[in-house]
């Protein structure tokens, strides 16, 4: 399975790719989408819906993961940073992508094991996980590690669906 995770951010916008199969992840492609603080912010979320929406086209993702809002300075940047989320999660649905979102801290407990882990910990592991000699950005260390959570909690996904489709069937039949 290829999985398309993201990053976002109204500046830069990380993204990571990874292939799994079985118990075994491999790195594809990650980096970051960059938009200019100078351009207004329509046109940003624009570059990045664009940007998202060509990766998708480039390398045929079968989902896309991304990291939820935790934690902003401030009220205006919260909101920036739900554009760009929205942004980039309106190119994977175009798509036809089921799109997942994890927390921060589900993120890190996934590859590191601990969700209060650092940031060094997690791209440390990243890098482990993925046999990379290096990440040249933060952002884009960050999105492997969205795409790395949603590879692990699949499974965990796929039961869930079950037991709703279950639940759902045995409503059905009592009424």
């Amino acid at each position: 399975m290829r999985i398309l995770g993201i990053d976002p951010g109204s500046r830069l916008t990380g993204y990571g790719l990874i292939e799994g199969r079985g118990n075994h992840l491999r790195h594809v492609d990650n980096g970051v989408i960059a938009t200019s603080s100078k351009d207004p912010l329509p046109q940003r979320l624009k570059i990045i819906h664009d940007g998202v929406a060509a990766l998708i086209e480039e390398f045929h993702p079968e989902a896309m993961a991304i990291e939820s809002v935790f934690l902003a300075k401030n009220a205006q940047s919260a909101l920036k940073l739900g554009h760009a989320r929205a942004s980039a999660i309106i190119a994977g649905v175009n798509a036809g992508l089921p799109v997942a979102e994890y927390s921060a801290l589900q993120v890190k407990s996934a590859v590191v094991g601990y969700g209060k882990a650092a940031k060094s910990q997690v791209q440390q592991m990243v890098k482990t996980l993925l046999n990379l000699p290096e990440i040249s950005q933060e952002d884009a260390a960050d999105a492997l590690a969205v795409a790395i959570c949603h590879f692990h909690s699949r499974p965990l996904n796929n039961q869930l669906a079950r037991l709703q489709a279950a639940t759902g069937r045995r409503r059905e039949t009592r009424r």
